[in-house]
C-alpha cells in the first residue's frame, strides 16, 4: 500500500505517560491482528535526529473496527509533536505491515511473555482470538513496574472472564504486596511453569524492551523450549 493519510479522532491516556490514538478508519482498509503500521508527521514544528517516522502497532484487533495505536510518552520531538497533535490533524501512514501474528493452528496454545508498551499487538491478537471465539489455549505473562504503568489491565480482565481459554497474570515489579496481590518480581522459569504445564508445547511472542526481549529468549532456550517456537517483536527506544 503507497502512503495514505489518516485523520486522528480523538486520544486518551490509558496508562501512566501512555496515550492511546484513535484514527479514522479508511475505507476499505484491512489488517491482521499484531501488525504495525510507520505513522509519519506532516510538517511537525520540531524536529530530531529520530526523524518524523515510528512503527507503531495495532493496538485493537480487526473485529473491534477501530484504528488505534498507543506510545508511551517520553522526550523526543517525534513523541511531543505527537502527544499534542489536534484532533482532526492528519498524519501519513503506509496501511499494515508484519507478521508478528497469532499462529493458525488452534491446539498449539500461544503464551505471551511481554513487558510494558510491548502489550500493543499483543491486545490486538487475544482480543481478536477472544471475540473469533478460537479454540486457541492463551496465556499472558504481562510484567509491568505498577498497575499504574500498565496499560489495558481492565480490558485484558473484562477478556479473560469472556473467553475460557484465556489465563491473564499480570506480574508487578516494582509493588509491593500491600499494594498488589498478584504476582511481584520478574518473569522467571518458575512462574512460567506454574501456569504452563508444558513449557514445550506452546509458541511462544515475546514483545516489550530489547533487554526483555533478550531475557525472555535466553530462560526460554535454557528452559529447553526450542528456539523455533519463539516469536519475538523489540520495541526499541521506549
Amino acid at each position: 500500500m503507497t502512503n495514505s493519510r489518516i485523520k486522528l479522532k480523538k486520544k486518551e491516556l490509558v496508562a501512566k505517560d501512555t496515550m492511546a490514538f484513535f484514527w479514522e478508519m479508511p475505507e476499505g482498509f484491512e489488517f491482521k491482528a499484531g501488525q504495525l503500521t510507520h505513522i509519519k508527521l506532516i510538517d511537525p514544528g520540531e524536529t530530531d535526529e529520530e526523524g518524523t517516522k515510528r512503527a507503531l502497532s495495532f493496538v485493537y484487533a480487526p473485529s473491534e473496527n477501530e484504528l488505534v495505536t498507543t506510545t508511551r510518552l517520553r522526550d523526543s520531538a517525534f513523541k511531543r509533536e505527537l502527544k499534542d497533535l489536534p484532533e482532526g490533524s492528519e498524519v501519513e501512514f503506509d496501511g499494515a505491515n508484519g507478521s508478528f501474528t497469532l499462529h493458525k493452528t488452534e491446539s498449539t496454545p500461544a503464551v505471551f511473555l511481554i513487558g510494558g508498551i510491548g502489550i500493543t499487538p499483543i491486545r490486538s491478537m487475544i482480543a481478536e482470538a477472544t471475540n473469533q471465539k478460537t479454540d486457541h489455549d492463551l496465556t499472558l505473562l504481562y510484567s509491568n513496574k505498577t498497575p499504574e504503568d500498565a496499560p489495558f489491565l481492565s480490558d485484558f480482565e473484562d477478556m479473560a472472564k469472556r473467553n475460557p481459554n484465556f489465563t491473564f497474570v499480570p506480574v508487578m515489579t516494582r509493588s509491593n504486596a500491600d499494594e498488589w496481590g498478584g504476582e511481584r518480581g520478574h518473569i522467571d522459569a518458575d512462574l512460567l511453569k506454574r501456569y504452563v504445564s508444558d513449557i514445550n508445547k506452546p509458541i511462544y511472542y515475546l514483545s516489550g524492551p530489547g533487554h526483555m526481549v533478550e531475557a525472555m529468549q535466553k530462560m526460554l532456550v535454557e528452559a529447553g523450549v526450542n528456539e523455533d517456537n519463539i516469536r519475538s517483536e523489540e520495541f526499541a527506544g521506549y
